[in-house]
């Protein structure tokens, strides 16, 4: 019965994994629709953000009610700046760069992530590094490989892997896009200013979570300071009230999905996930997400896989395993390192014991 149990608890996290990974691929495919169709740049986020921290917000005020610190100025200035960071950058360069190149690339542009925020951890001293260890040498090298992916992704875009489909009057669905669409290279570089946020937003967030422990608390005051500076913006870029209504079902289906799924299950799902096999076993998941794009993205939006993409994603994702890699060897020898130093008797054990014998008559 006990190795059942086992086995059932990992089949559901197996298949949790998989949603979430479907969950993330989706987003790409719909975020996307939604620039195909004309949703706003900056709409499509103010609209996300606002369902996201209606379901985010009163779930956090009653699960988390004796559980939040009291708010003070430094922390909400602090809150702001993840925002800044985690929010409106984040999604802001994320559109941009989707919007210049395809949900393939933007799938595997985030698999540098691990490596980036390594990278902004070790020049913070908040990530140790040894290079005369293994552990140390693989995280290196994950992180060059990572980078030199993405470098790859950027500067090659490289032949054609796929016939592309024509239509009926025999146009290649490729013309018919917007010529703007295809400027590869500045849709590259804004996934990889993506990229950097979303790996300075986690770095940022370590410190101020051991601040504020409430992480529900703290993602929906994130989200709401990055619902302000997206409103903000919004009154500057999108002056036309036209650009603002919602004209389509496919309009609401995007939004909506952006909103409910994306913010909502996702971040329930993968607290989950983690809570249950570790973040380290998460993120071996994330490269599932780029293949999952790259077929949703050929059959749905016809998009045309490049060689030089192809390369890149693999550099990238070997780089990311080596990181990975590297980082639970470094935990297990930690593991080890302290079962060592610690103890074989503990003496208030040996209090206790000496007590007890000495009560027997």
């Amino acid at each position: 019965m006990g190795k059942e149990s086992v086995l059932s608890e990992n089949i559901k996290l197996l298949l949790a994994l998989i949603v979430l990974q479907l969950c993330f691929s989706g987003f790409h495919i719909v975020s996307r629709v939604a620039l195909n169709i004309g949703v706003s740049k900056v709409v499509y986020p103010v609209y996300r953000n606002i369902i996201a921290l209606l379901l985010l917000g009163p779930s956090a005020y009653f699960l988390e009610k004796n559980e939040r610190p009291p708010l003070t100025i430094p922390l909400l200035v602090q809150f702001f700046l993840l925002a800044l960071i985690g929010i409106t950058a984040n999604q802001g360069f994320y559109l941009l760069g989707l919007y210049y190149a395809s949900p393939t690339f933007a799938s595997a542009m985030q698999n540098s992530v691990p490596a980036i925020t390594f990278v902004m951890a070790s020049a913070l001293r908040l990530e140790k590094v040894n290079i005369t260890r293994r552990d140390g040498l693989a995280k290196i090298l994950g992180t060059i490989a990572s980078i030199g992916g993405a470098t790859v992704i950027t500067l090659y875009k490289g032949p054609p892997l796929l016939q592309q489909r024509e239509d009926i009057q025999g146009n290649t669905l490729a013309e018919e896009m917007p010529r703007n669409t295809q400027n590869w290279t500045w849709g590259c570089i804004y996934l990889l200013g993506h990229c950097l946020s979303w790996a300075g937003w986690m770095v940022f967030q370590a410190p101020v979570l051991k601040k504020y422990p409430a992480k529900l608390s703290l993602t929906s005051f994130t989200c709401f300071f990055g619902l302000i500076q997206f409103m903000v913006i919004a009154a500057f870029v999108e002056t036309d009230f036209e650009h603002w209504k919602i004209q389509s079902g496919e309009e609401v289906f995007t939004i909506l999905y952006a909103g409910i799924v994306s913010s909502a299950v996702v971040i329930a799902l993968q607290t989950w996930c983690i809570q249950k096999g570790g973040p380290v076993f998460v993120a071996v998941f994330q490269p599932l997400q780029t293949l999952l794009v790259a077929i949703m993205a050929t059959l749905i939006l016809s998009d045309q896989l490049y060689s030089g993409g192809i390369i890149g994603a693999i550099l990238i994702m070997l780089g990311l395993y080596s990181v990975l890699w590297g980082k639970n060897r470094e935990k297990r020898l930690e593991n080890q390192s302290e079962a060592l130093t610690e103890p074989l008797i503990d003496p208030e054990n040996i209090e206790k014991d000496e007590g007890n014998i000495s009560d027997i008559p």
